[in-house]
């Protein structure tokens, strides 16, 4: 298991945009698992909306790119270098995320050649499937 001080040695977020708490299972290169518990003192339920709080999509999607990123960067020949987004595709939002929810994200890379890369990820809330998009990666310096 992965805390916050682990993942930060990994990948270059820092609060309040780093949007995974710990990863569970890693497998370098491969495939990562986390989790993002969501708070109600979140900055973004300010205004995403009074009434309703619900996490943005793009939110979502960019944890599910930074448990991505760990299974990436993790990698030694990767390492000390920043994964940024090459593409979305697919993305499909199933269900609300809000305050109180836990998510589970899931990210498996399925493709590398090169710096450019492509992984199928996954965000649960329980059972219950969230969010489930493609997404490219570039890693860059």
């Amino acid at each position: 298991m992965l805390g916050i001080k682990e993942i930060e040695e990994i990948i270059p977020h820092r609060h309040p945009f780093l949007l995974v708490d710990c990863i569970e299972e890693l497998v370098p290169g491969e495939r990562a698992v986390g989790y993002k518990s969501v708070t109600f003192d979140e900055p973004y339920f300010a205004g995403h909306f009074p009434q309703e709080p619900v996490m943005p999509g793009v939110l979502i999607i960019e944890a599910l790119a930074q448990t991505g990123a760990v299974a990436i960067l993790s990698k030694e020949e990767y390492r000390g270098k920043t994964a940024y987004f090459g593409a979305v595709d697919h993305a499909r939002f199933r269900r609300k995320v809000v305050p109180g929810d836990r998510l589970k994200l899931i990210c498996e890379v399925d493709r590398v050649k090169g710096p450019v890369g492509r992984g199928k990820a996954v965000a649960y809330v329980g059972e219950e499937k969230a969010v489930e998009a493609e997404l490219t990666f570039i890693v860059g310096a």
